[in-house]
This record gives structure tokens, sequence and C-alpha cells, in this order.
């Protein structure tokens, strides 16, 4: 029997696949779990349409996202933090100080969990820094810490 798949279901498939499984296992298991419907004509449509709306809207993402890693790339983002001798700061900047200094000096959201940052930053000076915006969309941001002496 042929269904289709309303969730992701273990070893048989993800969800909105068409898939051929045992009609037991379809009428037993799939179906009044609401992990399945049965694939008619009119059910196979309705996924078409879906799978092309959730297409659509993925290469509009994809739009958005390469729009604003553009506009990320020509900015420098500022961060004032106080230090001590040699440059060293008191901490440190995490992705968390990044993503609200972007959101301060920009107006842009970025998730703290975009900036890919592999340390801290425990010291003055300028940085290249990677934000992943989509699956296959970066911007290289260009973020300065300046520092001074704690008073």
């Amino acid at each position: 029997m042929e269904v289709i798949l309303k969730r992701d279901v273990k070893g048989t498939g993800k969800a909105g696949d068409i898939v051929k499984v045992s009609d037991g296992f379809a009428r037993n298991r799939l179906i009044p779990s609401g992990d399945a419907v049965e694939a008619t004509e009119a059910n196979k449509k309705m996924v078409a349409r879906q799978n092309a709306k959730r297409e659509e809207q993925l290469a509009k993402d994809k739009a958005d996202a390469e729009e604003l890693a553009k506009k990320l790339s020509k900015e420098q983002i500022v961060i004032k933090t106080k230090t001590g001798d040699g440059g060293r700061l008191f901490g440190s900047i995490t992705s968390m100080d990044i993503a609200e200094a972007i959101k301060e000096q920009t107006g842009e959201e970025i998730d703290k969990r975009k900036v890919v940052l592999d340390k801290p930053i425990k010291e003055t000076g300028v940085f290249e820094i990677d934000v992943k915006l989509f699956s296959d969309v970066s911007a290289k941001i260009e973020v300065k810490v300046e520092g001074g002496k704690e008073d």
C-alpha cells in the first residue's frame, strides 16, 4: 500500500515522502496514529502543492539571507569594553555579545547560535567572524574590540 507520511517515521521515510509499506503496517500503525494518509490522487496533489509552497518559501528565505549577508559584510561592528594591561580584556567577548552588538548597530536581529566563534575573544583588536545565516549562506563580519583602562 502506498502512503504519504505526515511525520518522519524512523526506518520508513521523512515527512512528505510517498512510500510503499505493507497493508498491515499502514492500517494498524501509520494511519491510526496520524503518521500517514493513504496515497490517493487528491492527497498526492495536495502534497505536491505543499512541497511547491515549501520550496518557494525556502527560496525566499535564502534570498533574504543573501541580502542580509551583503549588508552585514559591509559593516564593522565595534564593541567597547574594559581592559587591563597589554590590551587584555576583563572577561571575554562571546557570540552573545557580538549578536547584541549587531542588533544595536545595524538593527538586524541575529541569533547568537548563528555567530561562529571558535573561542571567546579575550583581547582588543579587529577580528573576522563568520555569521551563518542560512544552510549555505554565511557572512564574514569585522568585529573591532576597543578597550580602555579600568577607572
